[in-house]
């Protein structure tokens, strides 16, 4: 291949690619106006729309190769030479590493590889770090010793919405009052060098972030502030400072932000000083660059599994009836791959399971369901395996898992993050903390109704805790739309035999749910069930499930917001809004 040809592949890729990115950010300039007009159907489609762009337009990259250059597309040596060309295209381009992950998609759909061909792919030490110092450049920096109304009003209106707040003045004197408090008890006086403030608004769903931090020397308060549209104007929420309380709004169990970014990377570096216990990857993917963020995550446990002797051992938990999984006892992340055959009670497929997780992708998750990134033909070595792991893979896995050498290949695999089992930890809590969490697991049954999600498989061996004490859930293979649902009440009994017969003696059909039915289900001893009783009776009758399939089917978009808040929250967090 000559040297102009390989050059001019390389312009077609990366042409293609700056079209998928100025798509993608067109799509995400649009949330801060449908945040404006209240549009928040209109968020949530552009979610899904912009989740699709990167596969269609990898699809459309490779249409223009294989038009302009046909079979030698199917050539290694084609690609090796169009990674070079390319590599120098895209030199100095502010999205630089994205361009690569594009790249990468492009290489890996033409040839179904295990593990990373270097010749043809771009590897983890080719991409770059997150920017140290320069995050700056996406920062407006507000130089101040104190924080004051003025400046915190000064900060509101550099955010440029085209709505005006109700009232500034109290927003402005109510946010400098508790970011001041903040950097007293934080820096232990008053006195700061200056406060940081990303120029790019974040949206998702119903709240605008503005994301900042305040510095002192070579520390930093990392602030958070929701802003609300009512439809009277805009409210300043709250102001977020604790870093745990942030790290759960940037949680890998929530939706993706609208951000328009030039420079990824220049905002990921500025979020990693705010939050530096969150991986890069889980960053990328908050942002809706979840390609990038699945390329970032491999070389994070590449170089885990190169950094430590640990073996993949089985997950602790109950064992799954259609996924095994299995772990490293000190990395954050579990591995699931589907089993080859399923007991009769599930009545599912492979495809089945595999669409309900592609859901999950292209749902707002409101905090309650583990995001799970999606693997094919990866490779391990086969001696980081336990034998019990190894014997249970191969012997019930064996359409996903195959050994070829010292290797372990696995042709299908998700990977989310590591929660204890809810099973497990009722039996290790018990008062405040037993009753907090059984509140909890209620509540994100209802949150998950409200988002028109049925959980399907209730047991608690299917939901986990968090570190920071949320409940989530992880099982997908039963998972349903609520309005797919028929919620019934149980038929009054005809006679003494149809009273005492062991099958229903009524008619039932897939989609039919008995509320009655669900505390059989849900694994509590007798004072589990009556704390939860005491708190979510409403959830074994049929009225509660209706209203929520009636509030969804009339379009309306129930949030739940993902911090503290003295707005946003009633006491009834199902309100109609």
């Amino acid at each position: 291949m000559s040297r102009d040809a390989a050059d001019h592949a390389a312009d077609i890729i990366r042409h293609d690619f700056e079209a998928f990115h100025e798509g993608f950010r067109a799509i995400t300039r649009r949330a801060k106006e449908r945040f404006e007009a209240r549009d928040w159907a209109g968020i949530r489609r552009d979610t899904v729309r912009r989740l699709a762009l990167h596969a269609r337009s990898v699809t459309d990259s490779l249409a223009d190769l294989r038009e302009e250059y046909g079979e030698r597309v199917e050539e290694r040596s084609f690609w090796g030479e169009v990674k070079d060309a390319y590599a120098l295209a895209i030199l100095g381009s502010d999205d630089f590493e994205l361009a690569q992950s594009f790249f990468n998609s492009l290489t890996r759909e033409v040839f179904a590889h295990e593990g990373i061909d270097p010749y043809i792919d771009f590897l983890s030490q080719d991409f770059p770090l997150p920017f140290r110092g320069w995050e700056m450049a996406s920062a407006r920096m507000y130089t101040t010793h104190q924080v004051t109304p003025v400046i915190m009003r000064k900060v509101l209106e550099d955010a440029a919405f085209r709505v005006p707040f109700r009232d500034l003045e109290a927003a402005a004197t109510e946010a400098a009052r508790t970011v001041s408090e903040a950097v007293t008890s934080t820096f232990g006086e008053s006195k700061l060098e200056a406060l940081d403030f990303l120029r790019p608004v974040f949206v998702r769903n119903k709240a605008a972030y503005l994301i900042g931090r305040a510095r002192f020397g070579d520390r930093n308060l990392p602030l958070v502030m929701p802003v609300l549209n009512d439809g009277d104007g805009l409210e300043l929420d709250t102001v977020v400072h604790a870093e745990n309380d942030i790290s759960i709004i940037f949680s890998f169990a929530r939706w993706y932000f609208h951000a328009d970014l030039a420079s990824p990377r220049q905002v990921i570096g500025f979020l990693h000083s705010i939050l530096p216990r969150k991986r890069v990857a889980e960053l990328y993917i908050s942002l809706g660059y979840h390609k990038h963020g699945k390329t970032e995550f491999f070389s994070d446990l590449t170089s885990v599994i190169a950094g430590t002797d640990e073996t993949f051992v089985v997950a602790p938990g109950q064992r799954g009836l259609v996924m095994a999984v299995f772990t490293l006892p000190t990395y954050e992340f579990v591995f699931k791959v589907i089993r080859d055959t399923f007991p009769a009670s599930k009545a599912t497929t492979r495809q089945r399971i595999m669409d309900r997780y592609r859901q999950v992708l292209l749902h707002d998750r409101v905090g309650r369901l583990v995001d799970f990134q999606e693997y094919e033909h990866t490779k391990f070595p086969r001696a980081r395996f336990s034998q019990e792991l190894l014997k249970e893979l191969l012997e019930e896995a064996s359409l996903t898992v195959a050994l070829e050498g010292d290797e372990v290949v696995l042709r299908h695999m998700y990977v989310g993050r590591r929660v204890r089992p809810l099973d497990l930890y009722l039996r290790e809590v018990s008062g405040t903390q037993l009753e907090e969490v059984l509140l909890d697991w209620g509540n994100a049954v209802k949150e998950l109704a409200a988002a028109n999600i049925f959980a399907g498989d209730m047991l608690s061996k299917n939901f986990g805790v968090t570190r920071h004490g949320r409940v989530v859930f992880y099982d997908y293979d039963e998972l349903c739309a609520l309005t797919d649902c028929n919620f019934r009440t149980f038929p009054k009994a005809r006679n003494d035999e149809d009273e005492l017969a062991a099958e229903p003696w009524f008619s039932v059909v897939d989609g039919d749910i008995f509320p009655a039915e669900l505390s059989r289900f849900i694994g509590l001893d007798d004072a589990q069930r009556s704390i939860f009783l005491d708190h979510h009776a409403d959830l074994f009758g049929v009225d509660f499930w209706r209203e929520l399939q009636e509030r969804n089917r009339d379009g309306e978009v129930i949030d739940f917001f993902p911090y503290a808040s003295r707005k946003s929250r009633s006491e009834d967090p199902l309100r109609p809004g």
